[in-house]
């Protein structure tokens, strides 16, 4: 099986509070770009799950892939199946644009399959959640107004513009960003019509440009060719374009120094389509 990992945009990423246990209240629109790494899986009979390639710096035990397939491991119809994973990479670590998080909820979805699990989204999503914030959103693969730690989901129908993605040449630490004194924690909470119509701001964006000078540098530049945004707490930026090629235009304008995509906004996770078509198949069969 071969699926698409997408990357997420948050289109406003508001936060509203922060609990007793330091994790902190947000409200955010989650839409997915088509701009993906693809992750193929080969059912094993080993009981074991090997990741390929490695990824520098990271442990194999640390990869949220290897987590997500470990959580899974309970419900497989057969004790000794296991996983062969190769995951190609295209989406940049420390963006905010959720690769790692998408990593492991195709990893749910694809096992869920392969290894016979017959688990709901919902209850992949539940299992995600203890992975990441961002798991449940790439799990369940709609477009999506989040309140909470970001694990409630509401679908929401944005528009799906065509994005230029820009990411400096850092990565951002989200735990440096949501420590910081000075990061505003007390935004109003909105509704999902004030959201989808006036939009927001991301209140990691001033904290990110302060501990981050390429992000501010890139941020200033951006913000002359439109409306300039941070995703996450990552370090990419976006514009929304009406049509591609004015995304286009402006992307042959970046500096060499920063990475530059133009993608289309999805309100459907590519990741779904694909393993639908091939459930499909596989029924059929």
């Amino acid at each position: 099986m071969q699926l698409p990992s997408p990357a997420k945009l948050n289109l406003f990423l508001h936060i509203t509070g922060q609990r007793d246990d330091g994790y902190h209240e947000l409200q955010t629109i989650f839409q997915f770009i088509d701009l993906c790494d693809t992750l193929t899986f080969d059912l094993n009979t080993l009981d074991e799950v090997t990741i390929i390639p490695a990824i520098p710096g990271l442990p194999p035990f640390d990869n949220l892939i290897y987590k997500a397939a470990q959580q899974l491991r309970p419900y497989r119809k057969h004790s000794n199946w296991g996983a062969n994973i190769h995951l190609e990479k295209c989406l940049p670590m420390g963006g905010g644009i959720g690769g790692g998080s998408s990593n492991a909820a195709t990893t749910l979805l694809a096992l869920n399959e392969l290894w016979e699990c017959g688990l709901s989204h919902r209850q992949l999503a539940d299992i995600g959640v203890t992975l990441g914030a961002d798991v449940p959103v790439f799990v369940m693969g709609f477009a999506a107004f989040a309140e909470g730690v970001g694990e409630k989901l509401q679908a929401v129908q944005p528009p799906t513009p065509y994005y230029l993605l820009l990411k400096p040449n850092c990565h951002v630490t989200t735990g440096q960003i949501f420590t910081d004194k000075h990061l505003t924690r007390d935004t109003p909470p909105i509704k999902i019509s004030h959201a989808l119509k006036l939009g927001g701001h991301n209140d990691c964006l001033d904290v990110v440009r302060k501990h981050n000078p390429e992000v501010d540098e890139a941020y200033l530049w951006l913000k002359n060719h439109g409306d300039a945004k941070l995703t996450g707490t990552g370090a990419c930026l976006f514009i929304a374009f009406d049509n591609q090629q004015d995304a286009e235009r402006v992307k042959r304008l970046v500096p060499s120094k920063w990475q530059a995509w133009v993608c289309l906004g999805c309100n459907q996770s590519p990741t779904h389509e694909a393993l639908n078509q091939w459930i499909k198949q596989h029924k059929d069969k």
